[in-house]
């Protein structure tokens, strides 16, 4: 076959940086593939993008293939996650008015101890949290849902949620249309520079080790044009291993910098690649450990006991049926495809798509024994093999 414009659709954030470096960078080349990228304002309009065809894939939240799956959102058509594109690079932040309340009543800001900080938060919120997130079924909604219930809050029952736009995320919190959010970079530190608000946590603080984007698809498509599929993958994972070498990242954000793509400032982009966050007005910078990962660790494998999650936390809450639902949120995750297009050019593969979420993971064919940190602040664990 020879080469193949192939129209792959992205929403302006650091963790599309694989997309886009496989293009910019000739992974796609390689592939003899060439990426039409196509920016979407919102993750409703990328979405919809993505199921009426106007583009082939797209970077997409990890929990969407899931909803589609469970019929949410009113789109018909299953869409698979080929892989995963990111876990982590997500921040929690509050208005300035709310940072400074709880800083009076004793919290230190110290970016880590999400128990701390949810009930420091809690405390202070002065009636109904009105809490910003990108997209209703996203990490970031599981992620708020998760911390704050398992400290006693009603989740999402107590909370106003509001869907914004990333790149807006920064406006809605310095006009008081929020009064937090959480939202993936650059969009919390562009809050944070404009003196919106200030950054209380990492996502990665509420569970280590979350999948964030996929690169997803129309079930159809992958279906019927997998080798097309393969070479798309191979080059998007090509770039997210070049990505992890901290070696590229002033390169990788100097192009996600550029009009067409991010349009802000490379050095907050370089920060967020790197996990040095400027989390306040004052200038307090933190370096998070494993905040935004596109390959270590197995970063990029579909694991089915992600999905089980992210479909357990659905059923629960939306009244459906676990036991369907969690069938139907397993079959999106492609961990098949991985295995078939990455194995063979050198992806480290596990023995089992499943694993213990929050728990000790399972060794990597051929690869260290013990792969990164996989908790939940809680210390609680989730077993895809256990049923209610």
């Amino acid at each position: 076959m020879n080469g193949r414009a192939l129209s792959v659709g992205f929403v302006p954030l650091v963790d599309a940086a694989p997309l886009i470096v496989a293009q910019e960078l000739g992974f796609a080349e390689e592939e003899r593939l060439t990426l039409d990228l196509q920016r979407a304002a919102s993750w409703s309009m990328l979405r919809d993008m993505l199921s009426f065809g106007q583009v082939a894939a797209a970077q997409m939240l990890a929990p969407v293939p899931v909803a589609v799956a469970l019929g949410l959102g009113g789109t018909a058509g299953r869409i698979d996650a080929l892989q995963v594109l990111s876990v982590n690079g997500t921040v929690v932040g509050v208005s300035a008015a709310l940072a400074q309340r709880m800083r009076e009543a004793g919290h230190p800001f110290d970016f880590t101890d999400a128990a701390a900080a949810g009930r420091a938060l809690i405390a202070v919120r002065g009636g109904e949290l009105r809490i910003g997130v990108p997209f209703p079924f996203s990490m970031h909604a599981e992620l708020l849902y998760y911390w704050l219930g398992a400290l006693g809050f009603q989740a999402p029952q107590g909370l106003s949620v509001r869907t914004i736009p990333p790149p807006r995320m920064a406006e809605a919190l310095a006009t008081g249309e929020i009064d937090a959010f959480c939202v993936g970079e650059p969009w919390g530190s562009i809050a944070v520079e404009t003196g919106a608000g200030e950054l209380l946590l990492p996502g990665a603080a509420i569970w280590s080790f979350a999948p964030e984007k996929v690169l997803a698809a129309r079930h159809d498509w992958a279906e019927s044009e997998p080798e097309t599929v393969g070479r798309l993958m191979r080059a998007v994972w090509r770039a997210g291993r070049w990505l992890a070498n901290p070696a590229n990242r002033m390169t990788a954000s100097e192009i996600l910098a550029r009009p067409g793509y991010l349009d802000v400032s490379a050095e907050v982009l370089e920060r967020a690649l790197g996990g040095d966050l400027v989390i306040s007005a004052t200038g307090a910078e933190v370096h998070v450990p494993q905040f935004l990962e596109f390959h270590a660790g197995l970063a990029a494998f579909p694991w089915r006991s992600q999905a089980a999650w992210i479909g357990t936390r659905l059923s629960a809450r939306l009244g459906l049926d676990r036991g369907p639902a969690v069938a139907a949120a397993r079959a999106v995750f492609r961990s098949d495809l991985y295995r078939r297009n990455l194995g063979p050019i050198g992806g480290e593969l596990p023995p089992s798509s499943d694993r213990i979420e929050g728990g000790t993971v399972a060794p990597a064919t051929g690869a260290a024994p013990i792969l990164p940190g996989n908790r939940f602040f809680d210390g609680r664990i989730f077993d895809p093999d256990l049923r209610e």
